[in-house]
This record gives C-alpha cells, structure tokens and sequence, in this order.
C-alpha cells in the first residue's frame, strides 16, 4: 500500500451489522479514515502476516493503529487470532481491543492473559453502541500514543 493508504483500523467482524455501525460509528466522528473490515480470523491473519491474497503487502511499515476484534468468528475464532497476534514479534506491539457481546467471566479472562488491550462488550441499544465505538475510537486513535 501507498503512504496515505495505510490500515489505522483492522475490524475483525463477520456480523455485517455490527461492522457497518462501527464503522458508521467512527467515520461520523472522523476518527479514521481507512478500516479495513475483513469477517474472519483466517483473512486477519492472511492481513497481518501478509499471506495469501495479501502476500504483497508490506506487513513490516504497514500495521494498523489498532484490532478491534469480536472473538466469536467462523474459520479461526477471536481467542486464536488473538493469542497469535500477541505472540508474534511482527504484531505483539498492535493494540487489541475485544469488542463482542460475550459477557462470560472466562472469556474476559482470557483474553487479557493473552495479551488483549481491551474489552469492550457491545451494547445493545443503538445510541449507545455508536457513543462505545465513537469513545473507543477517540482514545485508540486519538489519545494513546502507540509505539508502531
């Protein structure tokens, strides 16, 4: 990719509603302006480690700014995608945010023993749901300073 073109958001999402309010969500407050939505793990981690129909991609200069995740995705779930992302030395550094609508204690757990950087569980009502991708966006983006 050209400079300019470069992913600051990787949303690992395979509901299509979910993702198009998300990133309905951070356009309306112009907090990024290239997502790159892909609906599974698999292609996440095509993305990242530039395999497959992304081998030509320069996964050394190119990194998002930040993963926001769901953990409950066909082919290679949440939790595996994470722990390989955090395990490698290409990628550990990207932050990763949980967002799903799994409230269960052990999924919490782990996935901050793996290395997650936040859980954000998805609220269900609307209004709320664009205010949490918005606030979330505006600290990621925004406030925290990242060392890619």
């Amino acid at each position: 990719m050209e400079k300019g073109n470069e992913i600051e958001i990787l949303l690992v999402e395979d509901n299509l509603n979910d993702a198009e309010l998300t990133i309905r969500a951070l356009r309306k407050h112009n907090m990024a302006n290239n997502i790159l939505h892909l609906k599974d793990g698999a292609a996440a981690l095509d993305f990242l480690f530039g395999i497959g129909e992304f081998k030509h991609r320069d996964t050394i200069s190119n990194k998002p700014k930040v993963i926001l995740l769901d953990l409950k995705m066909p082919k290679v779930n949440g939790l595996e995608v994470l722990e390989k992302i955090k395990s490698e030395e290409l990628t550990n550094t990207i932050p990763v945010v949980i967002l799903t609508s799994s409230k269960e204690h052990p999924d919490v757990e782990k996935c901050y023993a793996l290395g997650a950087n936040s859980y954000i569980v998805k609220p269900v009502e609307f209004d709320s749901f664009l205010k949490a991708v918005s606030d979330l966006g505006f600290y990621w983006l925004l406030l925290n300073h990242s060392p890619i």
